[in-house]
């Protein structure tokens, strides 16, 4: 099976963004669910069981975000080395949070003090909710540009150095999407709580998820509206075919309203957020009758065509440029070389259905209700 190299940088744009929906539904829900131990449990012994529902599948869940880096690493090396040249100190942010959760999930139980136990749900909870927020903030600045720039050797630079870099990504619109990842999967996680519980401490989640459902409505419909009054990316020309340093030889142009450039062009493109619109109806509706699997359902479509939503008024600019447009990263001129992606895609075709068909093995084999009596937490 052999592509040419055009399709197979498609192929990869569409993989990246399949991992990355992967990681949300999978990782990004148990982190949900992490979020909720306080909201929920009431006891702790209560958010121990809390823990149980996730503590079987979390480890494995973690793969879908080491591949998707992975993936990104191999297949876009450029994006890899722009990203790590100036937002290495959200990166570490975030692992540190991450860090946070495998030291909670087993250093809880190896006291029954309340105060220890009281103090690892805290981190758990910190380690979980901060990735799920930073992970918005990025697709935020993403849809904004980065303030970076190649000079004449492609070496990449940012605008200011440690806080100075960092802080300018917590700007409102960025915010405002970290919201909009933390609200969609706080609902994803109250459905799992309601589906693994029992139902004295399920049924708390449930005017608590019509309530995040319907939240990350608004935040998503303001979100589109306002996005509507950003510049977008346009590529005019691609670099000539023996460029040396094709990133810098392109012409890119910033025009009005560029992020609803491919629905304006293809207007089926359309389906994908009103998808998204009628599926979290359909999810607070589920929340409402306290019907957790069409919830988990109807929020796992909206999730995905969110992240789709994105991807589609990037397209074909992975990691554009806010300063200087030229320097702004595309699928086109940011991937590893033919051969490169043709070993990949062969290593995706063989590994991903394996990790797909393990992480569903485990999910059923670790199914039931979870009690707080039946916890060791």
């Amino acid at each position: 099976m052999l592509f040419d190299y055009d399709t197979l940088q498609v192929i990869w744009w569409i993989l990246v963004g399949v991992l990355l929906i992967g990681f949300a539904l999978t990782s990004g829900m148990d982190m949900a669910v992490s979020s909720l131990l306080f909201k929920v449990g009431k006891t702790s012994q209560e958010r121990g069981a809390i823990i149980n529902t996730i503590t079987p599948h979390w480890d494995g869940n973690q793969v879908w975000l080491i591949t998707a880096g992975g993936a990104i690493f191999a297949a876009w090396p450029e994006v890899y080395a722009a990203s790590f040249s100036g937002l290495y100190w959200g990166m570490l942010l975030v692992l540190f949070a991450i860090w946070l959760r495998p030291l909670a999930f087993d250093y809880r139980n190896h006291n029954t003090d309340e105060k220890w136990r009281k103090r690892w749900d805290i981190a758990l909870t910190v380690g979980s909710l901060l990735p799920i927020l930073l992970f918005g903030v990025v697709f935020g600045n993403l849809l904004q540009g980065f303030p970076f720039w190649a000079d004449e050797n492609v070496r990449w630079h940012y605008d200011g150095v440690f806080l100075t870099a960092l802080l300018p990504l917590l700007d409102p619109f960025s915010i405002l999407c970290g919201l909009v990842s933390v609200t969609m999967l706080l609902t994803q996680g109250c459905f799992w709580i309601q589906l693994r519980l029992v139902d004295e401490i399920g049924s708390r989640v449930k005017g608590l998820t019509l309530a995040l459902a319907l939240v990350t409505l608004v935040l998503y419909c303001i979100a589109g509206i306002w996005a509507y009054s950003f510049d977008g990316w346009q590529l005019v020309q691609e670099a000539p075919a023996d460029s040396f340093h094709a990133i810098k030889d392109k012409v890119v142009e910033r025009v009005p309203h560029g992020l609803f450039a491919n629905y304006g062009e293809v207007w089926i493109l359309w389906l994908v957020p009103i998808v998204a619109i009628f599926s979290l109806l359909k999810a607070a509706f589920a929340g409402i009758k306290g019907n957790a699997v069409k919830g988990i359902i109807y929020n796992s479509v909206a999730i995905a065509c969110i992240i789709i939503t994105a991807a589609i008024a990037l397209f074909p600019f992975v990691m554009p440029s806010s300063v200087d447009a030229a320097s702004s990263l595309t699928i086109w001129d940011a991937t590893s070389s033919h051969f490169t992606l043709q070993v990949m895609l062969y290593a995706v075709i063989i590994f991903v259905p394996i990790a797909l068909a393990y992480t569903i093995w485990a999910y059923k084999r670790m199914w039931g209700k979870v009690a707080p009596e039946d916890s060791e937490h």
